[in-house]
């Protein structure tokens, strides 16, 4: 492995040990285990938040000339801070360590060759008393990879070199040349760093998409979690016809939780390939889109709760679950809340698995593909309410502007569209727009959790897609898709809002509030106030705070926790397409920072590099 050290001392303290970040820190993507994304700050509050200005930025990339505007990479990544150090993945094949009160670079890392740190953070282990504190992270190319958090060495004693190379044989299901990597952060559990994988969405068979455990000590395997339930374990019934065999997909692409108190790692698992035809894997597919929760010590199952039966549309539980507590008829209860694309928010008992407010299965129409049996019924939470757009009736085009309605109709007239009502299968003889589509419902990043207030921020979009079942020539079946939206303008054909920023009470599954997250410049004024598209997350403050950037309008914005007011705006050069941070400098000022490129999954521009940091003024 081939590593870079730059400019900047490499002195141990306050790093070189065993070093359990104070909260003050951001040593984890959800902030801790639970992934609440809640800090103790105070120091910015909502009678000061308008005053933040920039207070650093660092470039991550490390040869300006050679990426021109535009065609730049993109990054969604959250970084980590511990110890005044803060520690990030680049879309520039590096990982790299800054001072967190000044942004100057200490150390680099290079990846070999094209090899990419995960899209969307690192991990943190803050040592054991005889190691030193490391980062731990998976490779897009499928390895495992420790260093050295104070100098950015390959870890010794760590695999070889600091590196694992985790494509065995079991995991990729015989099928060496299928894709297999990591796209997110792993969980810590003591010394142990459990972690999913980013496996293909087609063709449908290809890698497990099993969950694994590894020793952050030596690299070595600790404990594997089959996903797909193998002959002769519970629940491989669910599979009818064989058709778990060398089965892609029903991994956990996405950040997983771990309630460190009770020893249990929760397992958000998405649907299996291919994700929108499932005439060859029939049955309920557990796990598929199900919260599993298991032993973390041992990944032995626990308990399960299935969000969607047979998923034939791409609704995976996409959003790292919450750990929450839940105050209702005077007791209080441990939760966790799980999303999935589909924006039904589950509130969950995290020890028994049992809904908190119920949930009821709801009949669901049919599929009108002959080979394909979808599930009769879908299970709809009592409480709190779906949290985006579930359906589309042909007259509820938006009408904005005559040129974009006008392109809008124009699209379904010649596609020969028609709307769609909730679960409604996907046809293969005309095109269906379907709500939400791919992209959420909420996406990625899901919510935070304000302990004080009991309040559950999560973003959403109204994003459809309009998709078409095709049957191949070798009896294989794929579909064609497409946002539903003006190609011209990039603006959703719906009715808005397109993106709304959402407060759950958690202790009676009410509403608390939601307003539009985003505003579209190019409408005449008085209509732009629509809510945008959003990719990455929000985060809270002990002081009734929330900060999020997400929107493809380049704002970073932060808002009342309690009311949903917003409090301050800054115009970026490039949208901030990942969730923010929020820690206490060495020169004790709090510090948000973000990572603003552009790009990503809902294509606004790219060109951007840079890691923002906001703090008040001195």
């Amino acid at each position: 492995m081939k590593k870079l050290m730059l400019a900047g001392a490499i002195a141990c303290l306050p790093l070189c040990a065993s070093q359990a970040a104070p909260k003050t820190d951001w040593p984890a993507y959800g902030h801790d285990s639970g992934g609440g994304r809640f800090s103790p700050l105070t120091q910015i509050t909502p009678d000061n938040a308008g005053k933040l200005a920039v207070a650093w930025t660092y470039h991550m990339n490390p040869t300006p000339s050679a990426s021109a505007a535009g065609r730049a990479p993109f990054s969604t990544t959250t970084p980590l801070v511990a110890g005044n150090r803060l520690f990030l993945g680049t879309p520039y094949g590096r990982v790299v360590a800054l001072d967190a009160t000044t942004g100057k670079q200490l150390w680099a890392y290079q990846l070999p060759g094209s090899d990419q740190p995960p899209y969307r953070g690192l991990t943190y282990w803050p040592g054991d008393g005889k190691l030193k504190p490391r980062i731990v992270f998976g490779s897009t190319q499928g390895r495992l990879i420790a260093l050295d958090a104070a100098t950015g060495a390959p870890a010794k004693g760590f695999g070889t070199d600091g590196v694992v190379e985790t494509k065995t044989p079991e995991i990729m299901n015989g099928l060496p040349n299928a894709y297999y990597g990591y796209s997110s952060p792993a969980s810590i559990y003591k010394n142990l760093a459990i972690i999913g994988s980013r496996v293909q969405e087609a063709p449908a068979k290809g890698a497990s998409g099993d969950v694994r455990a590894w020793d952050v000590r030596t690299g070595k395997l600790a404990w594997t979690f089959h996903t797909i339930p193998r002959p002769g374990e519970k629940f491989h019934d669910t599979w009818e016809d064989d058709g778990w065999q060398q089965r892609s997909g029903v991994n956990v692409w996405n950040m997983l939780t771990v309630d460190a108190k009770r020893g249990i790692a929760y397992l958000p698992i998405a649907a299996p390939t291919f994700d929108r035809y499932g005439g060859d894997h029939k049955g309920a597919n557990l796990f598929s889109d199900s919260l599993v929760a298991v032993d973390a010590s041992t990944g032995k199952y626990l308990w399960h709760f299935q969000a969607v039966h047979h998923d034939i549309w791409d609704y995976d539980l996409d959003t790292p679950p919450v750990l929450l507590t839940v105050k209702k008829d005077g007791k209080e209860i441990p939760a966790i809340a799980v999303m999935n694309k589909s924006a039904l928010l589950f509130i969950l008992n995290r020890v028994t698995g049992q809904p908190v407010f119920g949930v009821t299965e709801t009949p669901v129409p049919p599929s009108p593909v002959a080979s394909e049996s979808a599930s009769p019924t879908q299970p709809i939470p009592d409480k709190p309410e779906q949290l985006a757009r579930s359906s589309f009736d042909l007259s509820e085009v938006a009408q904005l502007t005559p040129e974009h309605t006008a392109a809008c109709q124009k699209m379904i007239a010649d596609g020969h569209l028609t709307g769609s009502k909730r679960f409604e299968p996907i046809p293969a003889d005309h095109g269906i727009i379907r709500f939400p589509g791919g992209e959420g419902g909420p996406e990625w990043a899901g919510g935070a959790f304000d302990p004080k207030l009991g309040l559950f921020i999560v973003n959403t979009n109204n994003l459809g897609y309009v998709e078409r079942l095709v049957k191949k020539d070798d009896g294989e079946w794929n579909m064609t898709s497409s946002n539903f939206r003006d190609r011209a303008t990039r603006m959703p054909c719906q009715t808005p809002p397109w993106g709304m920023l959402t407060a759950v009470n958690v202790n009676t599954g009410d509403i608390a509030w939601r307003v539009n997250l985003g505003v579209t410049d190019q409408l005449p004024e008085g209509k732009r106030d629509t809510g945008r598209p959003s990719n990455g997350g929000p985060i809270v403050t002990a002081s009734g705070v929330t900060f999020i950037g997400g929107t493809d309008d380049q704002r970073f914005r932060a808002f009342d926790s309690k009311t949903g007011k917003e409090l301050w705006t800054y115009r970026l050069d490039y949208s901030a397409h990942a969730t923010p941070i929020t820690y206490q400098g060495k020169d004790g000022r709090q510090y948000v920072a973000v990572v603003a490129t552009g790009g990503s999954y809902l294509g606004s521009p790219t060109g951007g590099d840079s890691l923002l940091a906001f703090a008040l003024p001195k």
